[in-house]
């Protein structure tokens, strides 16, 4: 999890950098929830050849000489600079970031509030970056990363794999 939270904060990216856009209001009904193990077909662990061949993910940033991949959901494409997952070479899915709409089992999504996360997760740490975070509840080998406005409503919310090398 620290990991992950110095490159989001020290590589520059925006907190928002994996936020999707949300679907049609009348598909948000069937939206399948972020967590504990992924977000629908595509799972925390999966290769990128078994994550493209769920047909709901497209390769944005190819990994290079790097750990990992940028990809994003077919249903839910990000901006020009961002994407909505990454993919490790070695652990396969490694961070996937919330669409809005999209909740946990919980209840979170963006949008809700940190008194909300609290409640709904009473066990939220905080890492030295100053990010909340907790163990994903029936995942002991996952994580939520919380990113919240300066008026503590959630701007972005992340799932990530405890090991990975996505953010090293």
């Amino acid at each position: 999890m620290r990991k992950l939270l110095v490159v989001v904060l020290a590589g520059g990216l925006a907190a928002g950098t994996l936020v999707a856009a949300g679907p049609p209001a009348l598909a948000q009904a069937a939206k399948p929830t972020l967590g504990p193990y992924g977000y629908g077909k595509v799972k925390l662990g999966m290769s990128a050849k078994r994550a493209r061949a769920t047909g709901k993910v497209v390769l944005k940033m190819p990994a290079g000489e790097g750990s990992c991949s940028g990809w994003d959901l077919k249903a839910h494409p990000t901006g020009k600079n961002s994407v909505g997952l990454y993919i490790s070479k070695k652990h396969g899915v490694a961070v996937i970031g919330a669409p809005e709409g999209v909740k946990t089992p919980e209840g979170i999504g963006i949008g809700s509030t940190m008194k909300q996360v609290k409640k709904a997760y009473p066990k939220l740490k905080t890492s030295p970056g100053g990010i909340p975070y907790v163990a994903v509840p029936g995942n002991g080998k996952a994580y939520y990363a919380f990113f919240p406005s300066r008026k503590g409503v959630l701007k972005q919310l992340i799932l990530g794999l405890d090991k990975q090398d996505c953010v090293n």
